[in-house]
């Protein structure tokens, strides 16, 4: 924990001893071991009154407990830990009637080096850094409890891991994609981009923007203590009755998941409050960057769909703490209950990882093709018409489990009239490749991968939104295959081609291009490499969460990983580059390599702390490339109190 020594005021002569003699008071600085030390002391405190409203504290060992001390303990951790940051001193400062500390006091880059990343600040591009590398860890996480799953699949008969720890392993690789991983774009690329590309000097709400980050991280945590209490047997869908009747890491479940819903809903509305708010002059909503689009979209799927979630997973840990009914069938809830909950949310979280991606790439489309996007008001039709229709769907995902054979035909409708909208931004790309002159860097790569991946992921959703279709693949690796070309395929090839588009930006460093190239092509090869041939197994009948299988299959499961071990090589490169390129391979660079006009690549690279100036006013679109006589997206330097149109009529005509 650091500390701060602060010397008390030499007192006057006669009054006392000198300045050598004089007192010195300790006082924690807020910060992250601050926190760690406040997290530790929470959940015990938590632990142990939880143990005593429970039945009794059995001193003798903490393994003997309860599912109230496990909740209580993560509970007050939380709370330590965010008191620890000092994410409560202003409200405490205004509870006791004093003014809250000044906003340049926590802005981050007010401090030097690496120390500003362990701090609870206000600076967005802070901020959207801290989650660049937390998604970054939570995504190789993931990745590892993938290589065990596929380690295990080498062998129909011989086990690494026995059936509890597979399902262990399972749920554990499948949470941490789709609960961590649910903020990988609107986290870095959202909060560090979203208010340079409208012009804003800030956020609406700073203080819940970084506290939405620093919830991600104890909610890491508590998933990855599932482990040390024998996982969770329902995978990252935790439905009822299995859940309440499961292990007490299905405590550690519940509550994570709710956590992270807490920190999507919190990013979510300070989104929607900074575009509607904080545009700059000029930015009108029909020159919004497609990725200020898509951010907008997804935050009106987290703030409205999101508290369905949360409010199932803390009524769930109430059914397994305080024997309440909401999901058990025997005392007057309904298991179906639950699941209708979940995937409120659970297919509206589909678009909230994918839109993003969608509006990382048509970013980087319209810079390589060096021609506007075609057909800009279909495509935000596109990504208002998917947002909307994704509350329509969710029942699709229980044409298997009891659902009123009347309601089928409904949500069979909807969910193939959601491919519609889907198309509109898909045949945007189309067009905007159409007769382009196209650059093949490396995040345009990642660009066209995306596209190809996305597409076999959509026709293969195709077939699991019919009936008759679905009652035959629905539990197979079929559906894997469809889900992980869906979103690996797009969120996380979007994922890398915006980092390495954005990252010269947000550190003024560029990663090594070969490195690179080698990185995304190897990328591409074996995710489809390891990925298209569980379409097959899934035709073949290999039900998914097994361990043991027909020994027929053998060779394709042995092909599928051996490819995933492959695609983890992969990604180790993009590791290496990452680390190497930040340290000892640093190439500073310098103006704008991309030759973009988007108001983000304006600025120096990193940005200053307040980002503008002034204010600019907007000119025009971000997309004009090859236009004649184009305005400039925006003057920088506009006259005090001259907004809007007038001046951009009279500002005169920039080279195109």
């Amino acid at each position: 924990m650091a500390i701060e020594i602060q010397p008390e005021r030499a007192q006057p002569a006669g009054r006392g001893p000198g300045i050598a003699a004089a007192k010195r008071r300790w006082r924690p600085r807020p910060g992250v071991p601050a926190g760690l030390i406040g997290a530790v002391a929470g959940y015990f405190l938590g632990h142990w009154l939880g143990n005593l409203l429970g039945g009794g504290y059995d001193r003798s060992s903490l393994a003997d407990t309860n599912d109230v001390a496990i909740v209580l303990g993560y509970a007050f951790g939380v709370l330590g830990w965010l008191a620890g940051l000092g994410v409560f001193n202003d409200l405490f400062l205004m509870m006791a009637g004093k003014p809250a500390r000044e906003e340049p006091r926590l802005l981050g880059t007010q401090e030097p080096g690496l120390a500003k990343y362990f701090r609870y600040t206000l600076d967005h591009k802070v901020v959207g850094i801290q989650y660049l590398y937390g998604m970054i860890a939570y995504f190789l996480t993931g990745g590892l409890f993938a290589m065990a799953i596929r380690s295990e699949l080498l062998s129909p008969s011989y086990h690494l891991i026995g059936p509890n720890q597979y399902l262990m392993v399972v749920g554990e690789h499948g949470t941490m994609m789709m609960m961590m991983m649910s903020s990988v774009i609107l986290g870095p690329f959202g909060q560090y981009f979203g208010p340079l590309l409208i012009g804003s000097k800030r956020v609406a709400f700073p203080r819940l923007e970084a506290l939405g980050f620093w919830l991600t991280v104890p909610a890491y945590v508590i998933l990855l203590s599932a482990v040390l209490m024998g996982g969770f047997s329902t995978g990252w869908t935790g439905y009822e009755p299995l859940a309440t009747q499961s292990t007490q890491g299905e405590d550690a479940y519940f509550f994570a998941f709710g956590l992270m819903g807490i920190s999507m809903i919190l990013a979510g509305f300070n989104m929607i409050v900074t575009v509607i708010n904080y545009r700059a002059p000029g930015m009108r909503w029909s020159r919004l960057p497609m990725f200020v689009w898509s951010m907008f979209t997804v935050s009106f799927l987290q703030v409205l769909s999101v508290p369905v979630l949360v409010g199932a997973c803390y009524m769930a840990l109430e059914d397994r703490t305080f024997q309440t009914a909401f999901f058990t069938n025997q005392l007057g809830g309904s298991s179906f209950l639950y699941e209708d909950l979940f995937w409120f949310f659970g297919h509206p979280e589909v678009y909230i990882l994918a839109l993003p991606g969608f509006g990382v790439i048509s970013e980087i489309i319209a810079v390589f093709c060096r021609k506007p996007l075609f057909g800009y008001k279909v495509s935000v039709a596109g990504m208002l018409g998917v947002g909307t229709a994704s509350f329509f769907v969710w029942q699709h995902h229980l044409f298997d489990s009891g659902i009123n054979p009347d309601m089928r035909p409904l949500f069979m409708l909807t969910t193939e009239i959601i491919s519609i909208p889907t198309g509109f931004i898909f045949l945007v790309a189309m067009g905007t490749f159409w007769k382009a002159k196209i650059r093949f860097s490396i995040p345009m790569l990642f660009a066209l991968a995306f596209y190809f991946n996305f597409l076999l992921g959509g026709i293969s959703g195709v077939f699991l939104s019919d009936v008759p279709a679905d009652t035959t693949e629905h539990g197979s690796f079929f559906v894997m295959a469809h889900f992980h070309y869906t979103i690996m395929g797009g969120l996380i090839f979007a994922f890398f081609a915006g980092i390495y588009y954005w990252l010269p930006k947000m550190t003024g460093i560029k990663l090594n291009e070969r490195l690179g190239k080698i990185h995304f092509w190897t990328m591409f090869i074996f995710f489809n490499s390891t990925f298209l041939p569980l379409f097959g197994l899934g035709m073949l009948g290999m039900p998914r969460r097994v361990f043991e299988y027909a020994r027929n299959l053998e060779t394709l499961n042995d092909w599928v990983s051996i490819s995933a071990f492959c695609l983890g090589v992969s990604i180790l490169i993009f590791v290496i580059n990452f680390v190497m390129s930040m340290t000892f391979w640093r190439e500073p660079e310098v103006g704008n390599p991309w030759r973009t006009r988007s108001l983000e690549w304006q600025l120096p690279a990193p940005p200053p702390p307040d980002n503008f100036r002034r204010v600019p006013v907007i000119l025009a679109g971000s997309y004009d490339y090859g236009v004649p006589d184009a305005l400039p997206v925006a003057d920088f330097n506009p006259p005090p109190g001259v907004i809007g149109t007038a001046y951009a009529s009279a500002s005169g005509r920039a080279e195109g």
